[in-house]
């Protein structure tokens, strides 16, 4: 069997999936243009703006749409937000106190995070450990939040309770908004003073709601991955209660000056046109994310999730088994790119992270997670983590080219 008709075989068989992909497609579009409509979004919200940026009319619709589409009383979307990390750090930094504890909900956060939280023996410069915030996590009870382990883990001093949606490096299920609503209910209950925030990236259109629809005071995200829509050039959003993001909102720019400022010397348009687009975007995601899973399923190998299993997030993981088949493969969806095809990677020391890491990203904005890209950490099980996929056809393309790279190199058998 050719490669190409190995992924005709699989594709022929997902079509009811591709159907509930479209029909959430539909009601995003419709939650986000009825937004768009409500917010009378015109020209003048695209104009750029200098200085301190009072007033500045493109940013602050932008932000009551977001706030919005998640339904919170107010959100934070801005160009300074340089990606997801700095995002839940702005959140970390401005929701807790010298003193004050942190309780992790879904285990160990993204590697990332681990320097910004102060984990393990050393405190990093300007860590919260170093601020005197302690932390702790709670682990997973079958791939689901373990809400009375929480309860029993909350001491006098903890006030934040942070959850992950997606998996990050691991092989665990994302988590569906839903998900959060016993964990939220049980804070809000027994512990109305401490705060819940979701790390939703990856997740956002994917479902008709969000974390933040049942119960969560802060959901954070990136714009270079799903709300950005593959458009948006850089960025971060954070949206929740009046009262945390007042709080954040000092941390972003400075204590009594909060969201008054912040200017844009380039167009709001890539932001507006990105949210537009961006449940069509995560559609197309989704589609490359079911076709990649159901051919390697079919190849014999583990998948996170299976392909017809419904999704939380944008991410598909391959237990590849070995570290040639994972360089393999990401130098083949590399090569299948539309910028920087001739590169090839290779494992390196990716700061933040405690492995070395082979990630393929030929996307147009750099690091864009919503584009095509594909990512590992050198450790087993092996497990390649792919995102993105600005077009069905592309994802379509860029899998035949990662299975031809992988049998050219002898890491698979096709």
């Amino acid at each position: 069997m050719t490669i190409q008709e190995r992924i005709e075989r699989a594709e022929a068989g997902l079509m009811a999936q591709f159907a509930r992909i479209d029909a959430m497609e539909e009601l995003g579009t419709r939650r986000v243009l009825d937004a768009f409509q409500h917010h009378q979004v015109a020209y003048r919200h695209f104009a750029p703006t200098t200085g301190y940026g009072y007033d500045d009319v493109g940013r602050d619709t932008l932000e009551r749409i977001f706030a919005e589409l998640f339904g919170t009383e107010a959100a934070i979307v801005r160009p300074q937000i340089a990606s997801g990390t700095h995002a839940i750090a702005l959140c970390l930094f401005g929701l807790v106190r010298p003193g004050e504890r942190i309780l992790s909900a879904t285990g160990t956060p993204y590697d990332t995070l681990e320097s910004v939280i102060g984990w393990g023996d050393e405190t990093p410069v300007g860590s919260l450990k170093e601020m005197g915030v302690t932390y702790d996590q709670v682990p997973m009870k079958d791939g689901r939040i373990d809400v009375d382990a929480v309860d029993r883990a909350i001491t006098p001093q903890t006030t934040l309770v942070i959850a992950q949606r997606s998996r990050g490096y691991d092989l665990r299920p994302s988590l569906m908004p839903e998900d959060f609503a016993p964990l939220a209910d049980m804070l809000h209950t027994k512990h109305p003073g401490i705060r819940l925030m979701v790390d939703n990236c990856y997740g956002e259109f994917v479902c008709e709601k969000e974390p933040s629809h049942y119960g969560a005071d802060v959901c954070v995200g990136s714009l270079i991955k799903n709300p950005g829509g593959g458009l948006a050039p850089t960025g971060g959003y954070v949206v929740g209660t009046e009262e945390a993001i007042t709080r954040i909102a000092y941390r972003l720019t400075a204590p009594g000056i909060g969201l008054e400022v912040g200017s844009y010397a380039a167009s709001y348009q890539p932001f507006y046109q990105g949210l537009f687009m961006a449940p069509h975007t995560v559609a197309q995601a989704l589609k490359t994310a079911c076709l990649t899973a159901r051919v390697f399923e079919e190849l014999g190998m583990n998948t996170t999730p299976p392909a017809d299993t419904p999704r939380a997030d944008i991410i598909q993981a391959i237990e590849l088994q070995t570290p040639e088949r994972v360089v393999a493969f990401c130098q083949g969806i590399q090569m299948a790119s539309p910028v920087d095809s001739m590169a090839l990677p290779e494992p390196w020391d990716m700061p933040g992270y405690a492995n070395q890491v082979v990630m393929a990203a030929g996307t147009f904005v750099s690091g864009a997670s919503v584009e095509l890209s594909a990512d590992a950490p050198m450790r087993e099980p092996y497990a390649v983590y792919m995102q993105g996929g600005l077009t069905y056809a592309h994802g379509r393309i860029a899998l035949a080219q990662a299975l031809q790279r992988m049998a050219e190199q002898g890491a698979l058998m096709i």
